[in-house]
């Protein structure tokens, strides 16, 4: 078990898409005990193995410590609610800054667990909200691009003026 460093915004490898994993093995174990003990340290609530600089398709969740936390290996979002929800995001990678996103309100989706056995899941609010997020950073599409551009503008010059000080 091992806190990664967190690769930060603006590092160009949080806009490239994750591989796909094909391994299931004692490496892609001891990857995601790193992504949760890395998540905790942050803290947050997920993050992905592109947030330590691993391109691969492994996201770590824990919304509620009495539940655990969850592993998702190549999640894909297979069907979405026609309803959208307001959200207050943020990122691991770009720790001090938040703001609102719509997201679907219920999402399905289809990923492998660590054994590499398939899995569905269907989500509501928080838990929907982070499938989308986090299936996005997979997919190489940084939160604040679903911002509009005035928004994200504020957004990282806020940032540049908290990693200064």
């Amino acid at each position: 078990m091992t806190i990664r460093p967190i690769v930060r915004y603006p590092d160009p490898r949080l806009a490239l898409p994750a591989e796909p994993v094909t391994m299931f093995d004692e490496a892609l174990r001891e990857l995601a005990q790193d992504l949760l003990e890395t998540m905790h340290a942050a803290p947050g609530i997920g993050i992905t193995a592109p947030h330590i600089g691993v391109s691969l398709r492994v996201v770590v969740l824990e919304l509620d410590a009495s539940e655990g936390a969850r592993t998702y290996v190549n999640p894909e979002i297979i069907r979405t609610s026609p309803e959208m929800i307001l959200h207050k995001e943020g990122s691991v990678s770009m720790p001090g800054v938040n703001d609102e996103v719509e997201r679907h309100a219920r999402v399905r989706i289809r990923y492998q667990d660590l054994d590499g056995n398939m899995q569905t899941e269907e989500s509501d609010g928080l838990r929907a909200v982070c499938h989308q997020h986090e299936i996005d950073q997979l997919d190489g599409v940084f939160w604040i691009r679903r911002l509009s551009r005035i928004k994200r503008e504020r957004l990282i010059k806020r940032f540049d003026k908290i990693s200064r000080t």
